[in-house]
This record gives C-alpha cells, structure tokens and sequence, in this order.
C-alpha cells in the first residue's frame, strides 16, 4: 500500500491524502471499487474522495477544508477497507463470469 500523506494543494488551501492499494488482479480491484464506492461522505462541504481503479491497483483520493475531517474519512475508509479485504480472504478468489 502507498500512501501521500498531507499534502496541501496551495491554489485552494485544500489538505489532500492519496491512497494507493495493489491487489492480486483487477477483478479483486473492481470488486473493492464497487463494494466501497457507495459510501459517500455524511457532510455534504468540507470533504471529497475520489476512487478509481487502474490495472490491479484501487486508488482513493481525498481533498479536505480540515485535518480533522480528512482524519475521520480517511479512519472510516480504512475500516470499510478492511472489512472488504477480510471478506474477500474469507470467500476466496473471485470466480470468472
């Protein structure tokens, strides 16, 4: 996993975080994108998180008005994550269409 920790963007006082997460294959990927792109943000300002997904590699990008609101959703995504990755241990490889 890699990770752009704190970084502000200057042309908008944003703090930004970066989170990349390899996978075994662009399946597992996919099915990771799908399983947490539902989860918007509960404040509507002051927060966004992009995901995408490029070869076998989930990408997350978050753009914050305050450390502390970028912590709390960047906290709760880990947790999200973490789920997704446990249940996909638990039920094994994804099987082709």
């Amino acid at each position: 996993m890699a990770a752009n920790v704190g970084d502000t963007n200057h042309e908008t006082d944003k703090l930004e975080f970066s989170l990349d997460v390899p996978f075994p294959s662009a399946r597992e990927a996919t099915i990771a994108l799908r399983s947490l792109a539902p989860d918007r943000e509960p404040r509507k300002g002051g927060i966004s998180k992009q995901l995408s997904v490029s070869g076998s590699t989930l990408s997350v990008r978050w753009s914050a008005d305050e450390a502390r609101i970028l912590r709390v959703s960047v906290t709760s995504f880990m947790d999200h994550l973490s789920l997704v990755l446990e249940t996909m241990e638990m039920f094994g490889p994804p099987v082709s269409d």
